[in-house]
């Protein structure tokens, strides 16, 4: 374990300062952990997203049919996954599941947390496109011949999709922000390595190094999302 770095009591306020927190010897220690941090972090993000938006959509999809019990299940379950924290979600998988012979790891716990959270919210924005595509739309397709799931597939979901790019945008960006909460159950994660490599060396350094790997990871993924939106942004 690397000492504590204490700082030097004849510095100046500026150079306490840049010290604890501009550091670059205790940047040189720590950066290859964080990342390494920034690796799963950002394979964790990729797998919610991929996995929120395919479950969601494939419960948008289920709900257009109609059958009232399956509506009823898919509605209990964006509900309640709407309204429960991810913090919660994950302390309860990763901490009660093992008492029921359902244990997991750290990233598995995450990664379902946040994908069951993005998929709720995903379902209901999806759900609503698919309500704003005018009914006549749907009698017009029905008409030509086409069951209800091919006018779902060639006539309803691109223009609904289209029209949900940007709350959906706006929503992963917010859910993926959350892998952060992997520090909870010591998945190594940017915060979680930051924070310890805080910890051990007694210094703000490796918190502000955590902190530009957020930025390098969020800021293209953000410019990303701008894009996606102008680009798909429904004109009526």
């Amino acid at each position: 374990m690397n000492p504590v770095v204490n700082v030097p009591p004849t510095m100046s306020t500026l150079d306490r300062f840049l010290f604890s927190f501009f550091n670059p010897d205790i940047a040189g220690r720590y950066w290859k952990a964080i990342a390494e941090g920034f690796v799963t972090t950002t394979w964790l993000g990729v797998t919610v997203i991929i996995t929120g938006l395919v479950v969601g959509l494939a419960l948008a999809v289920a709900r257009a049919q109609h059958v009232k019990p399956l509506n009823f299940c898919i509605i209990v379950f964006a509900d309640v996954f709407r309204a429960l924290p991810p913090l919660v979600i994950i302390i309860i998988l990763f901490f009660a599941f093992p008492y029921i012979e359902m244990a997991m790891s750290a990233f598995t716990a995450t990664w379902l947390s946040l994908s069951l959270v993005l998929a709720a919210f995903a379902e209901e924005i999806f759900w609503a496109g698919i309500l704003a595509v005018p009914k006549g739309q749907w009698e017009a397709a029905r008409s030509t011949g086409m069951s209800r799931l091919e006018t779902l597939q060639h006539v309803v979901l691109p223009q609904a999709v289209r029209m949900t790019v940007p709350p959906l945008t706006n929503r992963v960006m917010a859910i993926t922000k959350g892998t952060a909460l992997g520090s909870v159950v010591a998945l190594h994660e940017i915060l979680n390595v930051s924070s310890s490599a805080s910890s051990e060396s007694g210094n703000a350094t490796p918190l502000l190094v955590g902190a530009c790997a957020y930025l390098i990871l969020f800021i293209p993924f953000v410019w990303f999302g701008r894009w996606i939106e102008t680009r798909f942004a429904w004109k009526r």
